[in-house]
């Protein structure tokens, strides 16, 4: 090199910065900048023993770097203008490649300005890694949002996870980092370093907006593959809006993916094998959805998926994103919808993952009073920040267009709801108002439910919200939160209480299986039996019903009748239908040797047979949401613990009669009044035999006699069979 030639240099503080790993600015560093004497070049390349700079089109030799301060630092002049890319000569290898630091701003205004307006619902293919070609080059752009980090790289396999060698460019004031690394592909293994505003750095985090991470207990994030998978589904997307009416037959089952079978003792199914067993299965039941426990990534198996990091990739645990997207297809080619159990509530506090993300309370509240969950030891969310409100509803919209997925099940809503939840005086902070709405949170699900509502035509939101807040399923433009449906959680506790007491109890506990029709209709309600019931001591469901195991099966079976027959769409966990003995064990399958035993299997085929009555019958689900619906014939009958009612659907798509006789005793010519004459056929009586039951009822049906009953000008005289429901409809 000529001696007359100045060389520019750099500062002592970004030389230090340099060999430390805290480069705030690279771009003033590295990559190439024109001089009175011409183009230079500097690359920072630890451990390299040589760089040659060759053009990108013949491989012409344009110049050669020569190590300068730090150690690593390499500069030197370089001939023409044109694209060029490294030779790079390590100890035994050589590698060749482009200089990231050569590419100009990859991110645009406008989608920088959309993310911190929370309005960038596509973040997934704009933040995080992005496998692109620029000006010919294959590589991967890298985004993250870290506002208040000194410095950001990105590491991986790609650069032995050294945090010097891939610093990030600042985007201000966005406070999203960026940088494209030639030749990094789909499944690189990547995280991001980050040194938080006081100069420590911080533990190496995952991408929050991962589309594809390491099985854990691996925490590392991985490029995933930009090819889109290929969809077999049109029919299914098109005609999905009516399955999901408030007048349709929605039976779910509900399911944890790792422990619905298992291939071996503590081995977890891949999504394939999930495919090939699971759709059938639903499709033999009856179902006409499946809804899944979070499948996003989470680092501990043991929250069941309930304290995610990774909100926008299926987790590593059952194999590719692909397998998970040719599950949802699978489904769909069959008949049967996918539900999602989405968790935007909590986030749990694992260093690799959101929390303090940048060295400050990023995504959550900084009082701990506002961000973080006593309950669960988890952060929650600060729905006030817009970028954070847009990464929620972003991931949520990932999942139904990215992932084809029907609806989400909103975990927790309630939490989100009130400050004070589960908090006890002086541990909480009031709204604006002096009140114990969460008015950000309030004002989070709506704009989630208005965005799921506009971009995802025919897909539902469902809120397991426990507590009486209005309107949870009423539309924002009326004042509601906007979602599908909500959980009926009263009437599952009230319930099962009943079916919990011994029968000759049962008559001073009457109001609890009638009190859910004082406020059935207020919402769109789902009946859920979830996994909620059968886990933390509270035993299984078959082990909750009392009397010996002829009664325990007896009871199950009403109980089930109870339900199908109730206004509500209809939910049941895995297990449940084989009346499983065992509470559910995350880490062991369900107990599928059982079906061997009659009663277990009579069980399944009740519950098989529910679901086909539930469908076919109009009246069982036309007027769900609607009082015109329902009509009590018997619900006073204390002293019997009988009850009747009928279920109605639209003009002339007829009448269900629903009779439950909740004790062991037979009743013999009870009598029920009824709106038409003519013969009653019996459509489903829980005691036959096929089902385990004693079968005993009414030979098929019966004629109604022309005897004033219940305001009604006839009636039928019934036998009603021990711990009994049995479904009567006029006609032939």
């Amino acid at each position: 090199m000529n001696d007359a030639v100045v060389i520019p240099s750099i500062s002592h503080e970004q030389a230090w910065q340099l060999a430390a790993g805290c480069l705030r600015d690279p771009f003033a560093v590295l990559g190439p900048f024109e001089t009175e004497a011409g183009r230079f070049v500097r690359a920072f390349l630890p451990g390299a023993e040589g760089v040659e700079v060759v053009a990108c089109a013949d491989g012409r030799h344009l110049g050669a770097l020569s190590p300068v301060q730090p150690d690593g630092l390499f500069m030197g002049r370089v001939d023409g203008d044109e694209p060029y890319r490294f030779r790079i000569q390590w100890a035994g290898a050589v590698q060749e490649t482009e200089d990231p630091y050569a590419f100009d701003l990859l991110l645009s205004e406008t989608d920088l300005h959309l993310f911190n307006e929370g309005r960038l619902f596509e973040i997934a293919f704009t933040l995080g890694a992005n496998p692109i070609t620029i000006d010919g080059v294959r590589g991967t752009r890298f985004a993250v949002w870290a506002p208040n980090a000194r410095a950001v790289s990105v590491i991986g396999d790609f650069n032995t996870w050294d945090n010097r060698r891939h610093p990030m460019r600042l985007r201000y004031p966005s406070g999203v980092w960026e940088l494209f690394v030639p030749r990094v592909g789909p499944g690189a293994r990547y995280k991001f370093a980050i040194v938080g505003p006081d100069g420590k750095r911080l533990p190496d985090k995952a991408d929050p907006l991962a589309k594809a991470a390491e099985p854990a207990p691996a925490t590392a994030s991985i490029v995933a593959d930009p090819i889109p998978f290929v969809w077999h589904d049109g029919v299914w997307m098109q005609g999905r809006s009516a399955r999901h009416r408030a007048d349709a037959a929605i039976s779910v089952y509900e399911v944890h993916a790792a422990s619905w079978f298992r291939p071996g003792p503590g081995q977890t199914p891949s999504w394939d094998a999930l495919t090939e067993r699971l759709v059938p299965y639903v499709v033999e039941m009856g179902f006409s959805h499946v809804e899944l426990m979070p499948v996003a990534e989470h680092p501990f198996g043991g929250s069941w998926g309930y304290q995610p990091l990774g909100l926008f990739a299926p987790s590593g645990r059952f194999g590719p994103s692909e397998g998970f997207c040719r599950l949802v297809d699978a489904c769909h080619q069959a008949g049967i919808g996918v539900i999602v159990d989405w968790v935007p509530a909590h986030f749990p506090g694992d260093s690799h993952g959101l929390v303090r993300f940048d060295g400050t309370p990023l995504f959550e509240h900084a009082d701990p009073r506002e961000g973080f969950h006593q309950d669960w030891d988890t952060y929650i969310y600060n729905f006030g920040r817009r970028e954070v409100q847009g990464f929620l509803i972003a991931s949520g919209v990932h999942w139904l267009e990215h992932f084809h997925v029907d609806g989400l099940r909103v975990d927790a809503v309630a939490s989100m709801l009130y400050r004070d939840y589960s908090r006890k005086p002086g541990e909480w902070v009031p709204n604006v108002h002096g009140g114990r709405e969460n008015l950000e949170a309030i004002g989070f699900l709506r704009h989630f439910n208005s965005v799921v509502a506009e971009r995802c035509p025919g897909a539902i939101t469902v809120a397991e919200e426990s507590t009486a807040w209005p309107g949870v399923s009423h539309p924002v433009s009326e004042g509601g939160l906007g979602f599908a449906y909500k959980w009926n959680m009263g009437w599952m506790h009230d319930t099962l209480h009943y079916m919990e007491c011994d029968p000759v109890y049962r008559r001073w506990h009457h109001n609890e299986m009638t009190f859910g029709l004082i406020y059935a209709f207020s919402e769109n309600f789902m009946l859920p039996l979830s996994h909620d019931e059968v886990v933390y001591g509270k035993g299984s469901l078959i082990a909750k019903m009392p009397g010996d195991d002829w009664q325990r099966f007896a009871n199950l079976r009403a109980y089930f009748g109870f339900m199908w027959g109730h206004p509500g769409k209809k939910l049941l966990f895995m297990g449940g239908e084989i009346a499983q003995w065992r509470e559910w064990n995350h880490d062991s399958a369900i107990d599928w040797d059982l079906l061997d035993q009659p009663r277990h299997r009579g069980i399944q085929t009740l519950v098989r047979d529910l679901n086909a009555v539930y469908r076919h019958e109009n009246a069982l689900h036309q007027r769900d949401s609607v009082s015109t619906g329902f009509r009590w014939v018997i619900g006073d009958d204390s002293g019997n613990s009988v009850f009747a009612f009928l279920r109605h659907g639209n003009e002339d798509d007829g009448m269900v009669l629903v009779i439950c006789n909740m004790t062991p005793v037979p009743r013999h010519g009870y009598g029920v009044g009824v709106p038409r004459p003519g013969y009653w056929r019996e459509r489903l009586n829980t005691d036959a035999a096929v089902y385990g039951g004693s079968n005993m009822g009414n030979a098929g049906g019966v004629e109604a006699v022309p005897t004033q009953m219940h305001g009604e000008a006839q009636a039928l005289f019934l036998t009603l069979p021990p711990l009994s429901t049995v479904f009567l409809s006029p006609g032939p």
